[in-house]
């Protein structure tokens, strides 16, 4: 049969004519193995080539016109279209959507423009492009279509298919990890967290480099020495080699300098251990409100801002509660779904303040869809973190002005013990911040003892970092009665009168 033949052959086939050869192929096997699975097979492959038929725009994204929040970073805006594969086998669709939704937030905080929102349904990633080579084409004409400058995969996405699909769509490629380090390279603002972001970026870079023609040519080798002379000779170095060494060298300092910077952080935490000050280490997602909270509960003035990542640098601030102790909140990063772990590596010096917390504050963020996977995600970070376990929690959901009455009983049949506050209006706030007053750790010891009147600054410090149950003022001097921790109680028995 002539060639031509056999293409109008193949073309006059059917869906249906296709599904019947799955079909009896299916059977076959079902007779020869006596099992239903590869039926099953069979038809997840036929639904998946169904689905890969056309790219599903999520809706939503690319009609945001106003990028007023993010010009004041003074970045080119770049104009990014966004593309995630999901399975039906390990998320579902809205799943995938608002994976792709929160993709769009972080693409925005980081100076961009989002153009599109594609997804495709497949059983797996293509190993080479990630999503095709067909649909790599049909991509690049979507971005050619929106005159996009970038492509932002919701995946983490290894080298090789980076830049095959780069070599596809002839635009840059970045995943999620990417765009999460250029948000955090953005809003640090001490030394330590400059330290801290560039080291995560050095190793995401690392197994990334390309290098393009003459990048790739040996450096001082053989007739490329030129003059230099004897000992210039030889197979010499490429430049993704030297690269490679100038960014390990940088990495294996920053890792001395972030070590180097312990001994300051041990020294606050240090401080408030000696005195006996409490702490609670507020946590949570990322833009769920902690900072906003955390100036409700303290009347502090941290940075507040509608986006994501504001918070790298942890801040400690002071409270007083209502018998006049001290204790203090700290406010840690922020955290999202599927962290780079490189971050999580470089900022572990920034989670040990949790670690060290005498209680954790889990502020969630209440008017999101869904607030409870946002919880699993901060409970995934947590996790990794030794100690954490032991330590009591209180769930606070924020923004509770935002919250319709659904989402509110919701959250009260699922979490009953949770808060349900609004660091905006104030609802809610009082009775959280009793809950926590009342869950700081007592002083263990009972001290009666007289002290002379020259002991004030003895005194205020009890009533800071104690609780005193009773002060008599005597002719001869005061006669208190309180509760305190074992280094207090020894500085009262040393100034305390026989």
């Amino acid at each position: 049969m002539p060639l031509s033949q056999d293409n109008d052959i193949e073309q006059s086939m059917t869906a249906g004519d296709v599904t019947g050869v799955l079909a009896d192929q299916s059977d076959v096997l079902l007779d020869t193995n006596g099992g239903e699975h590869l039926r099953e097979t069979h038809d997840e492959q036929w639904q998946e080539r169904e689905s890969r038929n056309a790219l599903k725009h999520v809706a939503g994204l690319g009609e945001i016109q106003d990028v007023t929040e993010v010009e004041y970073r003074k970045v080119r805006l770049e104009r990014v279209v966004l593309v995630g594969v999901w399975s039906s086998r390990e998320t579902t669709q809205a799943a995938a959507e608002e994976s792709l939704r929160e993709l769009a937030a972080l693409a925005e905080t980081a100076g961009a423009v989002v153009c599109d929102g594609l997804l495709q349904h497949r059983i797996k990633p293509d190993a080479a492009t990630y999503v095709g080579s067909g649909k790599a084409r049909e991509l690049a004409g979507i971005v050619a279509q929106d005159e996009a400058d970038t492509i932002v995969v919701d995946d983490d996405l290894p080298p090789s298919q980076r830049r095959a699909l780069e070599d596809a769509t002839k635009v840059k490629v970045v995943d999620r990890t990417a765009v999460i380090l250029d948000i955090f390279a953005q809003h640090a603002t001490s030394r330590e967290g400059k330290a801290q972001v560039e080291l995560a970026q050095l190793e995401y870079m690392l197994p990334r480099l390309r290098g393009w023609g003459g990048s790739l040519s040996r450096q001082a080798g053989g007739r490329a020495a030129g003059d230099a002379g004897i000992g210039s000779r030889g197979p010499g170095e490429t430049k993704i080699e030297m690269d490679r060494r100038v960014i390990r060298s940088r990495i294996a300092k920053l890792r001395r300098q972030i070590a180097q910077m312990a001994p300051a952080r041990d020294v606050k935490r240090g401080a408030r251990r000696r005195f006996g000050l409490p702490t609670v280490a507020v946590v949570g997602y990322t833009n769920a409100g902690k900072s906003s909270l955390t100036n409700r509960l303290t009347g502090s003035a941290e940075l507040v801002e509608n986006a994501l990542f504001a918070t790298l640098d942890t801040a400690v601030r002071r409270a007083k509660a209502k018998d006049g102790r001290l204790y203090a909140y700290v406010d840690t990063v922020g955290f999202v779904r599927r962290l780079p772990t490189q971050l999580i590596e470089a900022f572990k010096s920034t989670l040990e303040e949790v670690a060290d917390a005498d209680l954790i504050v889990h502020v969630v963020d209440g008017s999101h869809p869904d607030p409870f996977s946002q919880i699993d995600a901060v409970n995934d970070v947590l996790s990794d973190i030794d100690g954490v376990e032991t330590i009591p929690t209180i769930v606070a959901f924020n923004k509770a002005d935002r919250m319709d009455e659904a989402a509110r009983e919701r959250v009260e049949a699922l979490m009953p013990d949770a808060y349900i506050v609004s660091a905006f209006s104030g609802e809610g706030v009082e009775a959280l911040r009793e809950k926590v007053e009342s869950m700081l750790p007592t002083p263990n010891v009972h001290v009666e003892a007289l002290l002379p009147y020259a002991a004030g600054s003895l005194m205020s410090r009890v009533r800071e970092y104690g609780r005193v149950v009773n002060v008599e003022y005597r002719d001869d001097g005061m006669m208190l009665e309180a509760e305190v921790d074992d280094q207090l109680a020894a500085q009262i028995v040393e100034q305390a009168i026989d």
